[in-house]
Parts: C-alpha cells; structure tokens; sequence
C-alpha cells in the first residue's frame, strides 16, 4: 500500500501504477479531483480534500460575501491549474467573474511583477492557485504591497495550517481558507493533537498528516476484515464497503469512485489579539457537509461509475 502522494502529478503517476501492480494507493496529499474523475482506478482512494472541495469552500463563499470578480495567480503546474479550472466553475456557477489571471514559474521565490498585475486589475478577490512555498511568499509579499489595506480580499486556495503559522496571524490575519481538519475543532481531534505534538516538538498536526493517519486506520480495518493485504483491489472494495469512523474526520463513506466523503470547514485566519496561542489560528466560518462540499459522483465521469 502506499499512501500520502504530494503532488497532483506525482498522484495521478502512483494510481496508475498501482492499478498496474494491483496494489493500493491512498493520495492524503494531492489536491486534482481528476483522481475521483477521469483517472479514477479500482485501486485508488482520494482521502483528504480535492481541487473541487476548494473550490466549493472558499470560491463559492468569497463570492457569497460579495468578492464576484477575481484574478487568479497560478502555479503552473497539474495542481494550480486544475484548482483555477475548479474555482473558476463555482465563481461562474454563483455569478461571479474572472477578469484575469498569470500563470506562475514553480517554485517561485518573487511574486511581485504578478501581485501588481493581480491589484492593477480592480478585482474584489485575488485567488492564489498555489500550495506550499508558493502561497507562503505570495501571501508575505502581498502584505508587504499592503494589498488587503487597498480594500482587495485575499483568498488562500490551497494551504494548511502549519503554513499560517509560519506566516503568523500577524501577515495572514483575515485570510480565508477551506480545510478539513483542524487540531482544535473538537474533543476527538485535540486528543490527537496532543499526541502528535508530544513526538513533534509541540506542532500540531496538519490537515494531510490527519488524511495519512485517519485512511491508514480504515485500511488496517479492511485488511482485517479480508484477512489478507494481497489483492490491492479487494481491500480498495472493502474500504468502501465500510463506513469510516474515526476522531480525526467523523463518520463518513468511500463512495464508488474513490472519493473520501468528509465535512469541509470554512475558516478565517485570526487576528493577533484574539489568538490565545501559537497555534490558536482559525475561527470556524461554516461548516460545509461532505455532500455539498465535493463533486457529484454522476459529474466526475469516473469509468467505475455506471450510467
């Protein structure tokens, strides 16, 4: 079995293999829907979150809250594109506009000729279609253009919770962000936290790193079940004939093209003032149920999907 899977690319390579050796691949990590979609296999589970899911949180609420005209900044790569292709569809869907976008080198260390166009164009919201380095840099150098100061919203499409918190809430207060997990949503996730923290150095845990944790547990419960970790697209069948359960995630279902059915949460990162902690980072916006939050199984055009 192997699990996590950093990057779409990456991702997309490993299900394909595994369906060639047969054995099975839980992506916690990649963000294309495309796993779930036109390059599902028997073999695949797509655990944590998807481009779609982002999309849905954070695109469909900015728009909601009256950011309707966007300028995306790119990462140029499987990742970033599919993630503007996502959003642009719920920012179409719930009357909102893209009036540009700029595809980014990856990495990129400089975002500055790209932030300017992004406030040269007028739009509500600035979309950053990027992950990782990418978000943390375009998200300094966009406090340092005083760019949320100028009225325009900044939207954070992919990034975890250990990247806000080595922005700071000082640089990354306001910012509004789609996750899955956070260390202090409830009683089940806090336990967790806490022991993650004790062999870490006090960090808490992030969003993928609860996905590779919670989607281990559920295969070592269909391994179980089938007495044996051999046939890799067995135990993918067991693992959505079961119902998930776990502190990390809740109740939950693996539905037949291999998405993780989970609720999404809408965060907004805090001010200064109102955090108690280093890592006292989010407040709750919504919560957004599993079924809303990612795409219709009928939409994704998955061949494990009849009619």
């Amino acid at each position: 079995m192997i699990i996590d899977g950093v990057t779409s690319s990456l991702g997309l390579a490993i299900s394909q293999i595994s369906r060639e050796k047969n054995k099975l691949h839980i992506n916690t990590g990649a963000g294309t829907a495309d796993l779930t979609g036109s390059q599902c296999t028997p073999n695949t589970v797509h655990w944590t979150y998807d481009t779609v899911a982002l999309a849905n949180g954070t695109g469909g609420a900015m728009v909601k809250r009256g950011g309707d005209t966007w300028f995306f900044i790119t990462a140029d790569y499987t990742f970033g594109q599919a993630l503007q292709r996502d959003t642009t569809a719920v920012i179409t869907k719930n009357g909102g506009k893209v009036v540009g976008s700029v595809k980014t080198p990856f990495p990129s260390a400089d975002f500055s000729s790209f932030l300017l166009q992004a406030q040269g164009s007028g739009a509500k919201v600035i979309g950053l279609a990027n992950a990782g380095g990418d978000t943390i840099n375009s998200v300094k150098q966009a406090a340092e253009f005083g760019i949320t100061e100028g009225g325009q919203a900044l939207a954070a499409l992919l990034i975890f919770s250990s990247d806000i918190h080595s922005l700071t809430t000082k640089v990354a207060q306001g910012l509004v962000l789609t996750e899955p997990f956070y260390w202090d949503l409830n009683d089940g996730t806090r336990a967790f936290s806490e022991r993650f923290a004790k062999l870490f150095g006090g960090k808490k845990p992030t969003a993928a790193q609860a996905g590779t944790y919670a989607g281990t547990l559920h295969y070592l419960k269909a391994v179980e079940a089938l007495k044996s970790a051999a046939d890799g697209a067995k135990v993918t069948a067991k693992m959505k004939e079961i119902p998930t359960d776990d502190p990390l995630f809740g109740k939950g279902t693996i539905r037949a093209d291999g998405r993780k059915i989970h609720d999404m949460y809408l965060f907004e990162v805090k001010k200064p003032a109102e955090s108690k902690g280093e890592w006292d980072l989010y407040k709750l916006l919504a919560t957004i149920p599993g079924a809303e939050a990612f795409r219709p199984m009928s939409e994704g055009g998955c061949p494990l999907v009849k009619g």
